[in-house]
Parts: C-alpha cells; sequence; structure tokens
C-alpha cells in the first residue's frame, strides 16, 4: 500500500504510534520514528523508544530512522520534516499522532497544564504540519492524518485541556482539507479506541468505571494501524475531510456538525420567547449531557 512512500509518525515509540510505524513500514514506507521519549504528563526526554521502534522496523526488513524533536516547538517540528527529506529525498505522510495527557477537573486545572496539553495535541499538529505543507504542495500530493478522541467527539471528566485540543485537531483537518485540496493532499482524522497508556491513566474509581476499564484492556493499539495505512495510501486519494473512529474490529464514520432542528418566528425572538417556545421545540434534539450515557452506542474514551 505504500511502496515509495516516506512517511513521518510523531508519538511513534510506544502505542498506537509504534504499532502505525511498525504497519507503515510493513507496507513499504521508509518511516521517521518521531518520539521525544517524555512521560505521560509531557516531562522527561527519552531517546529509547524511537530507537527500539526502528531496530524492530530494521529486524522486519523496513527502513526507519529515530528523531526526537518536540512537535510542540516549531523550529524542532521544521528540523522532523527536514530530517524524512535529507534522509530519504521526500515526505509524502504525516500522522500527527504524539500526545499527553494531564488530567485536572476543569474548575482545578492550571493555566500550565492547560496549555502543556493544547501545545502537543493541537499546536504540534500544526506546527509538524504546517512544515510539511510546502513539500506536499511542491509534490502536488501529501496525506495528513490528525488523532482525534472520543474526549473530543463526546466529552470527558477531567479533561477539558485534552477534548479541546483534540477537537481543535479534527477542525484543522477539516481545514486543511480544504485548503490543500488543489495539490492533491487530503487530510483525515481518525479516533482510536485501544488500551495505551493515555487511556490507562484514566482513573477508575467506580464499579462501573472499573467494568469499562476492563472491557477496553482488550482493544488492541495494532487494530487502528490499518486504517492509517489506508489513509496515508493512494488508495485514499478521494478520501479527505472525514473523521473515522477504529474500535477492534469495528470501523466508524463520524457524522459531521450540521444543523439538528430550527425554529423560526417572523416577528423574531426575545429571550421570554426563547424560554417559552424554541428550547421546547429543540429540546427533543438535545444530545445527553450525561457521561455515562451510551451516546454512540460504544464507550467512549
Amino acid at each position: 500500500m505504500l511502496d515509495g512512500k516516506v512517511a513521518l509518525v510523531t508519538g511513534a515509540g510506544r502505542g498506537i504510534g509504534r504499532d502505525i510505524a511498525l504497519a507503515m513500514a510493513a507496507h513499504g514506507a521508509k518511516v521517521v520514528v518521531n518520539d521525544l521519549g517524555t512521560a505521560l504528563d509531557g516531562s522527561g526526554t527519552d531517546s529509547g523508544p524511537a530507537a527500539e521502534v526502528v531496530r524492530e522496523i530494521g529486524a522486519a526488513g523496513g527502513v526507519a530512522i529515530a528523531n526526537t524533536d518536540s512537535v510542540s516547538d516549531w523550529d524542532s517540528a521544521q528540523n522532523m520534516v527536514d530530517t524524512a527529506i535529507r534522509h530519504f529525498g521526500q515526505l509524502d505522510v504525516v500522522v500527527n499522532n504524539a500526545g499527553i495527557v494531564r488530567d485536572r477537573i476543569f474548575h482545578k486545572m492550571s493555566v500550565e497544564e492547560w496549555k502543556a496539553v493544547v501545545d502537543v495535541h493541537l499546536n504540534g499538529s500544526f506546527y509538524v504540519s504546517r512544515a510539511a505543507a510546502p513539500h506536499f504542495k511542491a509534490r502536488n500530493g501529501g496525506r495528513y492524518v490528525f488523532m482525534t478522541s472520543a474526549s473530543a467527539l463526546v466529552g470527558n471528566f477531567g479533561q477539558a485541556n485534552y477534548a479541546a485540543a483534540k477537537l481543535g485537531a479534527v477542525a484543522l483537518a477539516k481545514s486543511v482539507a480544504l485548503d490543500m485540496a488543489r495539490y492533491g493532499v487530503t487530510a483525515n482524522a481518525v479516533c482510536p479506541f485501544a488500551w495505551s497508556r493515555l487511556i490507562g491513566s484514566i482513573p477508575a474509581d467506580t464499579p462501573q468505571e472499573q467494568a469499562r476499564v476492563e472491557k477496553i484492556k482488550t482493544m488492541e493499539t495494532a487494530k487502528i494501524a490499518p486504517m492509517i495505512v489506508y489513509l496515508g495510501s493512494e488508495a485514499a486519494s478521494d478520501v479527505t475531510g472525514q473523521i473515522f473512529a477504529v474500535r477492534a474490529n469495528e470501523l466508524f464514520l463520524i457524522s459531521q456538525n450540521r444543523p439538528l432542528r430550527s425554529v423560526q418566528r417572523s416577528e423574531g425572538w426575545t429571550p421570554e420567547a426563547i424560554a417559552e417556545h424554541a428550547i421546547p421545540a429543540m429540546r427533543s434534539s438535545f444530545y445527553a449531557l450525561d457521561r455515562s450515557a451510551d451516546v454512540f452506542s460504544w464507550d467512549p474514551i
């Protein structure tokens, strides 16, 4: 699927990113394995995870190089793209997978916790994608994959920073898809369901939460990779601006934001009229705010 392609996968040292890098190499791509080697909260660095994935790819007959630049820094993002071009002569696929969490209930979340997560997930996705854009434009083609989360699509407790950044990544993907379409470039978002370090950090204090976690533990990270490989291939040249979810052996196409209900009043609206007429007419179409509800017939993460 990816013969002759060069792929850059951020956050590829562990978990979902590791499996994406391995799968892309197995399908013929030369891979830049980017991973800063941080802890879950983004602290510290370790070159070991990226180097180990490169060794695994090489042992399987593939080609890869390690990169330990930070996605949250503009110059570092430029360097990781330049690294791909220096070593392999081109860049065809960017997978924005790097991520951290700093979970905190909203009214206790610090500015530092907010900025750290947004810097990696949203700013990082922009920095890396923007660095690759001139090369994609010059080559008249390229593939972007942005990773989102059900915390963004559905909501979650204690993850205002993560959810906001991940929904921002969806909006970024859709905008990039529109802006870069004339150059044959596609951009899509993928919502993964799998047991990983990030998911393992979510508290499970109630029996219901514990049962949900046990179910998630059965979802393998390797199951996410085939969709990413497909979106990076020429077979997906006409698929762009979409949101997909992958849960074990299930694939979902996620709905786009569109109006659900409208009400009109020829004389215009007052706050009182909205309360008396508009909201009662719309209420049946409200989404449940109860996070425990099985909103999309899945277990949101």
